[in-house]
């Protein structure tokens, strides 16, 4: 009985172990054939709005021996303020696939919701705060992951979905088992992190060198009306992150709803591998999500 007893304890602790191992290994699993973007992004064929620092069939305003960058990242300035000013929370949709270590893992769609983070006198008044659920793949779907800033001494809540939900865990975002299948942290997560990677990124390539960039019009993220802004290094150079990044621009918000970076081919006919990729679609800006949004008591969560 004594035995019987010591091997059931064993046998719960290994699995709380392999659970716990597998805890957000978000991209290594893969999903069927097809891509979840698939029909949602088309892009533009249109005249370029402005190429190379220069504005082309549709004039935006051009400085004289300006960076071919400088036009994306006045525009890249322009929708971050916006959005800092008008954006209190937001609820989207969110589809995203990395490459990690050298290995391009599968996509994952989640649910998401976002309270955007705010500083007033020096004080936070608004603690960001975010609230995940997978839709995709079926391997992971019903996780959900909960992180709040200032709450949970700065850890994120999370458990498995589905008949893998025995336990509950706490994780520094950095964690190691958070980081499993990760590219970044949950504290990078969301759109105005977007921009201001993106604008920290245009601003170090400045340094670099030169580029080349178009800006066009009429490109569309499930249904919306975009500019599309990208960016080419035809030079490798490992200095920068990417060969081309592409950037969605919702035309009406001034939003990103998607971003994609990929790297040099190896050949050139060979296409670029994809480096990363992020798509928000459903996005819903100033929802008044509250705390019971955030709060891992909330009945309509499996916590």
């Amino acid at each position: 009985m004594v035995g019987s007893r010591k091997i059931g304890i064993a046998a719960v602790s290994v699995l709380v172990i392999a659970i716990a191992a597998g805890m957000f290994f978000w991209m290594k699993t893969r999903v069927p054939a097809g891509s979840l973007t698939d029909g949602l992004v088309t892009q533009s064929d249109t005249p370029p709005v402005v190429e190379n620092g220069q504005a082309g069939a549709v004039a935006l305003p051009a400085v004289a021996d300006e960076h071919p960058l400088d036009p994306a990242l006045r525009l890249a300035r322009e929708a971050l303020e916006k959005f800092q000013r008008e954006v209190t929370d937001y609820t989207a949709t969110m589809i995203k696939r990395e490459r990690i270590s050298g290995t391009l893992g599968g996509e994952t769609r989640m649910e998401a919701k976002i309270r955007t983070r705010q500083v007033e006198a020096d004080k936070l008044v608004r603690p960001m705060s975010v609230y995940l659920k997978v839709l995709d793949p079926w391997l992971a779907r019903g996780r959900e992951v909960i992180w709040v800033e200032d709450r949970n001494d700065g850890k994120l809540l999370a458990h498995e979905g589905g008949l893998k939900n025995l336990i509950h865990v706490s994780l520094a975002p950095t964690d190691r088992l958070a980081m499993m299948g990760n590219k970044y942290p949950i504290t990078e997560i969301g759109l105005a992190k977007l921009m201001e990677k993106l604008i920290e990124k245009g601003e170090r390539d400045k340094q670099v060198g030169p580029c080349e960039v178009t800006i066009r019009s009429g490109a569309e993220v499930a249904g919306r009306l975009c500019q599309l802004i990208e960016v080419k290094h035809p030079e490798r150079d490992a200095r920068f992150d990417f060969y081309i990044a592409q950037i969605y621009l919702d035309a009406e918000r001034m939003i990103p709803l998607r971003y994609a970076a990929y790297l040099w081919p190896d050949s050139p006919d060979a296409a670029p591998p994809l480096e990363e990729e992020y798509t928000y679609v459903d996005v819903r800006l100033n929802v008044g999500l509250t705390d019971a949004d955030f709060d891992p008591t909330n009945s309509a969560y499996q916590y």
